[in-house]
């Protein structure tokens, strides 16, 4: 494994590197399932809400002066509206979930634990925190999507050997455009759950 360093860094810590974490979201959502046309002002805005969130978390490896993944997590009461709604229409305590925003790593360095690490650091997060559940979703792309790639594996098995379970009923949508588009489109998002220990 090279010699990576791990930084996390908590709420308005994080406007320090707006620009690292929105480089390494672009260059990875932009592969399927995610196919996101990523920009540096769609980040900013995006990534305010941690920002502006005082229990937000960070997670950043570097490779040298490279940022080459990164994962965020906040609690559900202070996610954006989107990925409350489902949780509250569907009569869940809110303010017992961590919601984990994203886990992102350029693909030269998979393999290595740091995704197995993300989950550690952000269920670490959830108990410092006093929350029990953990939560998270994913892209719902049609299986004969044209852009997916021939042997294409999602992440579910991963998921599921870190003890997360999917519950098709907890849905929501998020909007961006996709790779050559200008203009953000809803996209379905499954969530997964785990209730820690």
């Amino acid at each position: 494994m090279p010699e990576l360093r791990i930084e996390q860094l908590r709420g308005s810590e994080i406007a320090t590197q707006i620009d690292a974490l929105a480089a390494v979201r672009i260059a990875v959502f932009r592969a399927f399932p995610y196919l996101y046309e990523g920009s540096r002002d769609y980040e900013a805005h995006y990534l305010d809400l941690y920002v502006k969130c005082p229990r937000s978390l960070a997670i950043l490896v570097w490779d040298g002066e490279r940022c080459i993944g990164a994962s965020t997590v906040l609690p559900l009461v202070d996610a954006g509206a989107e990925a409350q709604a489902p949780f509250i229409a569907g009569g869940h305590a809110i303010e017992t979930i961590d919601y984990f925003g994203e886990s992102v790593l350029l693909p030269e360095y998979r393999g290595f634990g740091l995704g197995v690490k993300f989950f550690e650091l952000r269920e670490a997060h959830a108990a410092e925190l006093g929350l029990q559940v953990c939560a998270f979703c994913s892209v719902q792309r049609p299986d004969d999507h044209p852009m997916k790639p021939a042997g294409y594996v999602p992440n579910d098995r991963f998921w599921g050997k870190r003890g997360y379970l999917k519950a098709p009923e907890i849905v929501t949508t998020f909007s961006w455009p996709d790779i050559g588009e200008t203009v953000s489109t809803a996209k379905p998002m499954t969530f997964w759950l785990r209730r820690l220990p």
